[in-house]
């Protein structure tokens, strides 16, 4: 190979993303850094459905568990240590994986992020308080008004992306769809994208069971622990959010179990609208062979 080989692994919730990539780097005998927005907070393991212990054990896994909740993190410093870790990896093994359905990061590890100027933290406070206060469509309605372009390219369940865009606006008048450069960092590595295709009715069905067993191994007790965190950006997200309301008396269980599916199920939809609109992806059923997708999709790249 001319460059060292990054395999993304992509796909929407409940697919199999963790499974195969397990496989896969047992093939290429290679770790795998998480690109998760959520399985990155050790608070989180159930909520997240971050790798089992098992799983953990069979493969070495980076960036799962690695922060508290308490520390910044996003996009920008996932890509920095992406990037450490992957000029300490390549150096050992010409291949590496990263996992995980956070498109925004691996969008970052792959082309790098647009530059903006700094932001004064009063104007992201009283984002953050609109959102408490009047919730998540007041601020979709905002960037809907203030930049309509940018409100169609994002997930607009998405109050970090929401807040993000809206600070940038207020703070230079300009439009964040403007200032966005929209062209690619050139990386001193190759890289081929695999997402996992399912069926729609048997992902939906995943996404159910899994949810399910994420309740029975504590998922209320671990949210009760995170009660005075609530109003932290990681947990702005889908089953939280839900759990919180059950706890506050506003929704009861069975009712805030079914929101949590059916939340989950309309965040998997726009995932794999996303990653559809992406003509580098490679689709691949997880159960598929590593040794079938080494073939098929890797052999021409290792050579």
């Amino acid at each position: 190979m001319q460059k060292p080989l990054l395999i993304i692994i992509g796909g929407p919730t409940g697919s199999g993303k963790t499974d195969l990539s397990i496989r896969l780097a047992q093939e290429l005998s290679c770790s795998i850094i998480s690109a998760d927005s959520r399985q990155v907070f050790r608070e989180l393991a159930i909520g997240s459905a971050a790798p089992e212990p098992e799983q953990l054990a069979l493969v070495k896994h980076y960036l799962i568990g690695s922060k508290s909740i308490t520390e910044p993190f996003n996009a920008g410093m996932f890509e920095q240590e992406s990037l450490k870790l992957l000029d300490q990896f390549f150096t050992d093994n010409p291949v590496q994986i990263v996992c995980g359905g956070t498109g925004l990061y691996i969008d970052a590890l792959l082309n790098g992020l647009d530059q903006f100027p700094d932001i004064d933290p009063l104007i992201r406070d009283e984002l953050n308080t609109q959102l408490q206060v009047e919730g998540l469509e007041s601020l979709q309605a905002e960037l809907k008004i203030k930049d309509p372009i940018y409100y169609d390219q994002i997930d607009q369940q998405n109050p970090q992306r929401l807040i993000r865009a809206l600070e940038i606006i207020r703070s230079t008048g300009q439009l964040y769809s403007s200032l966005r450069k929209n062209t690619k960092t050139e990386r001193a590595f190759d890289s081929i994208y695999l997402a996992t295709d399912l069926p729609r009715e048997e992902l939906y069905s995943n996404i159910e069971k899994r949810t399910d067993s994420m309740l029975a191994k504590g998922w209320i007790k671990e949210t009760e622990l995170l009660l005075p965190y609530r109003h932290l950006n990681s947990l702005q997200t889908v089953g939280y959010k839900e759990l919180f309301r059950f706890l506050d008396g506003e929704l009861k269980l069975e009712d805030a179990i079914e929101l949590i599916k059916q939340n989950t199920r309309r965040y998997a939809k726009r995932q794999v609208t996303w990653l559809r609109n992406k003509a580098q992806v490679n689709w691949v059923h997880p159960q598929t062979d590593a040794k079938e997708l080494i073939t098929i999709y890797l052999s021409n790249k290792l050579t």
